[in-house]
């Protein structure tokens, strides 16, 4: 029953990043320069035993929600399956040194402060340079563009921690 639970615990949390996104925070713009790309949570904070195929399927089906809602072509699920790619990626290079305990989850009360921001930053900034570079299509606007990446990215990485801080539970001691 497990199995089953924990299937439609994830549906809910999709449909929830989903919503929230569309109906709330896509409206939010900082300067005509920053975006907050809330539906990113729902894939950063995925189970951390969740197998790579799944990531990249839910990778996939975010984005593509996130494209039909927003009429961009594929550009959110190309950045989003890329963010599911690398993210097993980066969860190795970060692995503590006694490793990941099966209860694990990417928590900042769990993981702490330093594993949380640097696993966070890399793959939000990696995320919103696909998908700027991608809307762009060339180089030619670079500084616009990495303004854009930079002040979209400090956008979602503060809209993420405040979600983390608000719903996310404290860690109350390793049993």
């Amino acid at each position: 029953m497990s199995g089953l639970r924990d299937i439609i615990v994830q549906l809910f949390r999709f449909v929830l990043y989903a919503g929230v996104h569309v109906l709330l925070i896509s409206r939010l713009v900082l300067f005509d320069l920053g975006w907050c790309f809330l539906y990113l949570g729902f894939l950063l904070f995925l189970p951390l035993r969740t197998p790579i195929v799944v990531q990249l399927l839910l990778s996939f089906g975010m984005g593509l929600a996130m494209d039909i809602f927003y009429d961009t072509g594929g550009l959110h699920a190309a950045a989003a399956v890329l963010l599911g790619f690398v993210r097993p990626w980066v969860l190795r290079i970060l692995t503590p040194r006694d490793g990941y305990d099966s209860g694990d989850t990417v928590n900042v009360h769990q993981m702490g402060w330093q594993w949380f921001m640097v696993y966070m930053l890399l793959l939000v900034v990696l995320h919103h340079a696909a998908f700027f570079v991608l809307e762009l299509g060339s180089f030619r606007h670079f500084g616009t563009t990495l303004g854009k990446i930079l002040v979209s990215a400090l956008f979602t990485s503060v809209a993420l921690l405040i979600i983390q801080l608000l719903f996310y539970p404290v860690r109350r001691g390793r049993q």
